[in-house]
């Protein structure tokens, strides 16, 4: 009997293992820092492995990449083989967009990039290029206010500093 159960076991082994695939031990860092380890067939591609990460982590595959040793692993043709041994694949998620948009001049077919603080507008808050920074360059809608404004702060300042004459002494 046990001589049975013995030559079973060993026909079992020689047969499956010429037709076995080699299996790679792939190691995925997850967003949130926790790794875990894949034991998936050397013949698997990238895009299957992206495929069992989104099921993995309930998302979407186009909403993330993969990453090993700072490149993306874009070609969904390309499988496991090209990779060294025991490789740490991350997830990370594309950067969208550029830096801060650049403030353009806001006159009328003028695409200068406008200055900072001197070319803002307090009377109409447009953002004008050194061209367009005075308010008369832009036609400023609060023009005539400011005129009014200015007028009014400098009769102020002359009524403060005007000397009276004392009479009767």
């Amino acid at each position: 009997m046990r001589s049975r159960s013995s030559s079973n076991a060993s026909s079992t082994s020689s047969s499956s293992s010429p037709a076995a695939v080699d299996n790679v031990q792939v190691f995925v860092k997850l967003l949130n820092g926790e790794t875990i380890p894949l034991t998936l067939p050397s013949n698997t591609t990238f895009s299957t492995l992206r495929h069992l990460i989104s099921l993995r982590l309930s998302l979407p595959a186009p909403s993330f990449r993969l990453q090993h040793a700072g490149h993306h692993l874009s070609s969904p043709s390309a499988s496991l083989t090209s990779l060294p041994a025991n490789p740490t694949i991350d997830v990370t998620l594309p950067v969208r967009g550029g830096g801060p948009k650049k403030i353009r001049c806001t006159f009328k077919d003028c695409k200068d990039p406008a200055q900072r603080i001197v070319g803002d507008c307090s009377f109409c808050q447009g953002h004008f290029c050194g061209k367009h920074r005075m308010l008369e360059d832009h036609k400023c809608s609060g023009l005539e206010d400011c005129k009014k404004e200015s007028h009014d702060r400098n009769a102020d300042k002359l009524n403060s500093e005007r000397t009276i004459v004392v009479k009767g002494i």
